[in-house]
């Protein structure tokens, strides 16, 4: 079991978030809502709008997203659907984890912090680092580049 760290579409609410609810594709259980402890750029870019966290730590703004735990199948099936390692790195980064744990959940106080992956790139048009950053993701956010699900590629 590892920890995983998402920040765009496979949030809850967010276009591809469906992936992590499908056990067909493995476990991945709400752990806490979190906030990357570097600042990281999070940029909406290419022809779909799609988010993606720059690895470029210490420039850019601390990001939110939320934390599960994933098995090593889930894992697996997201280097997959996350085009690792072309599009996307998996990488390891430091988290905040803030009080928001999954509902009913009686366990112990989550960590303050914890070393988790997440899908960043290092590939990326030199130019990405001068567009706009984010602090959070929502693909029908205010920033008005909403997200073109693969489906309708």
């Amino acid at each position: 079991m590892a920890l995983l760290f998402v920040y765009g579409t496979l949030k809850r609410g967010q276009p591809n978030h469906r992936v992590l609810r499908d056990g067909a594709h493995g476990s991945a259980t709400f752990r806490a809502r979190g906030c990357t402890l570097e600042p990281y750029p999070l940029v909406i870019a290419g022809e779909h709008n799609i988010p993606w966290l720059l690895h470029l730590p210490g420039s850019g703004r601390r990001v939110e997203g939320e934390v599960y735990m994933v098995d090593e199948r889930m894992l697996r099936f997201l280097d997959d659907f996350e085009s690792c390692p072309t599009l996307y790195q998996r990488t390891a980064l430091r988290v905040q984890l803030l009080e928001d744990r999954a509902p009913g959940t009686e366990e112990p106080p989550t960590p303050a912090e914890a070393q988790c992956f997440v899908y960043s790139t290092a590939t990326f048009p030199p130019e990405w680092a001068q567009l706009p950053h984010h602090d959070s993701y929502d693909s029908e956010g205010p920033h008005g580049l909403r997200y073109n699900p693969r489906e309708n590629r």
